[in-house]
C-alpha cells in the first residue's frame, strides 16, 4: 500500500508533485497521532481517527490539484466548492502559489469536530 501511495506522488509532474507532497505533509502534521494514510479508490486518502478525512486529486481539465473533504457537506467555508457533489467539497490549490496554510488549518478545525 505505501508503495502505491509513494508512486502516486512521484509520478506527478512539477509543480503539482511538490504541491501535493507539501499538502500531504501539512495535513499529516495537524494531527499526526490521529492521521493515517490509505490507498483507496485508486488515490491517496488521509484518515482521521480511522475514518476517511480527505483525498488528493487533480482536476481533469486544469490538472490543478485539489483536496476533497469526505465530510465537506458538513463544513461551511467560502473557499470550499460543492459543485454537483452530494457529500464531498473540494479546495482547489494553485501549485504555482503559496499553499494556504491558514485556510487548511481553518478547514481542519471546522471538520474534525465531525469525527467523534
Amino acid at each position: 500500500m505505501k508503495e502505491k501511495i509513494e508512486a502516486y506522488y512521484l509520478k506527478q509532474k512539477e509543480p503539482e508533485k511538490s504541491c501535493l507532497l507539501a499538502l500531504r505533509s501539512i495535513l499529516l502534521s495537524f494531527a499526526s497521532e490521529h492521521m493515517s494514510e490509505e490507498w483507496k479508490y485508486g488515490l491517496p486518502f488521509l484518515y482521521y481517527k480511522k475514518k476517511p478525512y480527505c483525498y488528493f486529486w487533480k482536476d481533469p481539465k486544469s490538472q490543478q490539484p485539489y483536496i476533497g473533504f469526505s465530510k465537506g457537506y458538513l463544513i461551511s467555508h467560502p473557499q470550499l466548492i460543492k459543485g454537483n457533489r452530494t457529500r464531498i467539497k473540494i479546495l482547489p490549490i494553485d501549485p504555482n502559489r503559496d499553499i494556504p496554510i491558514n485556510t487548511l488549518r481553518q478547514l481542519f478545525e471546522l471538520s474534525v469536530v465531525h469525527y467523534k
